[in-house]
């Protein structure tokens, strides 16, 4: 395997916290500390262009394609939904006065994670508050939807993975299997497995189709485990850490193929929160508290 950064993109104020597709194929959105929204164009590199301004910072986006909307999670406010061809606001809900961790738009409905422990039930089309879903006394860091069996898991601070129905919502199972706060899940692009990660540094795996038995524990990284990322083909994954390093890793073997760090390739150089694997000619994509968003092609 080897690796090539392409580029960085600088254009933030503040640590970047979120990236996610904007549905082209050739382009994300990015968003962090100093509460910019920024699109940008993998084609057209450090040529963002600013969509929004949240006010305070933002750890969260969700890109609804269908309708071309982007919600925008602002960290004690609630959340706002950006008209993408208009260019406006066209909604707010304040629905929390905590910070909001993640959102996934899943069958009609927006699931938030947030700072007090909730998971928030939003319809889409009515943009309404439609439940609450008390899990913890701490912060619901994450959330993935497995579409294959109609599930979707939550990680918290607690320690905590929790598996729900994605139609009735109601807790299938509890996973108390990490030492320390989970900030990531994410499921497998096929759904067979759900990866679990957080600040003891590990990466675990659960088999989805085995009730969520475990079926490795990585010891990935020196410090916490902050977001995975699957490659386009489902062959590989990528972690990234609080200790500055982004690794990729053998998505049937686990094991390790490469090290994106400063002193090789001229990595991050302090905590990369988020990855984005896009299709578009392989690259992967890092964003860190330096301020930064790099760019890396990935030949395997």
């Amino acid at each position: 395997m080897n690796i090539r950064k392409i580029d960085t993109f600088s254009g933030h104020r503040d640590s970047v916290y979120t990236i996610i597709s904007d549905g082209t194929g050739h382009g994300f959105y990015s968003s962090g500390g100093d509460g910019f929204v920024i699109q940008w164009d993998q084609r057209k590199p450090d040529l963002g262009k600013l969509v929004a301004r949240a006010g305070v910072s933002v750890y969260a986006l969700a890109f609804d394609k269908e309708n071309q909307m982007l919600w925008i999670g602002q960290n004690f406010e609630g959340i706002q939904l950006l008209h993408l061809s208009g260019g406006t606001i066209q909604n707010t809900a304040r629905i929390t006065t905590s910070a909001i961790f993640d959102i996934q738009l899943f069958n009609g409905k927006a699931l938030v994670a947030l700072g007090d422990g909730v998971i928030a039930i939003m319809d889409i089309d009515s943009f309404a508050l439609q439940k609450h879903i008390k899990v913890s006394d701490k912060s619901i860091r994450s959330i993935s939807v497995n579409p294959s069996t109609s599930e979707f898991a939550s990680g918290d601070s607690s320690h905590r993975v929790h598996i729900f129905d994605a139609e009735d919502f109601k807790l299938k199972k509890t996973i108390q299997s990490h030492t320390n706060s989970v900030f990531s899940v994410q499921y497998s692009p096929d759904g067979r497995l759900l990866f679990t990660m957080g600040r003891d540094a590990s990466v675990k795996i659960w088999d989805v189709n085995n009730n969520y038995e475990p079926v490795k524990d990585l010891a990935a990284h020196m410090y916490a485990v902050n977001n995975l990322s699957f490659s386009p083909d489902g062959k590989y994954f990528a972690t990234c850490s609080m200790d500055k390093s982004v690794k990729l890793w053998d998505a049937s073997t686990f094991q390790l193929k490469k090290i994106i760090d400063r002193s090789r390739l001229a990595g991050h150089g302090t905590s990369v929160n988020k990855l984005l694997w896009t299709s578009y000619e392989n690259q992967l994509i890092s964003c860190s508290d330096d301020r930064m968003i790099s760019v890396w092609e990935v030949l395997a």
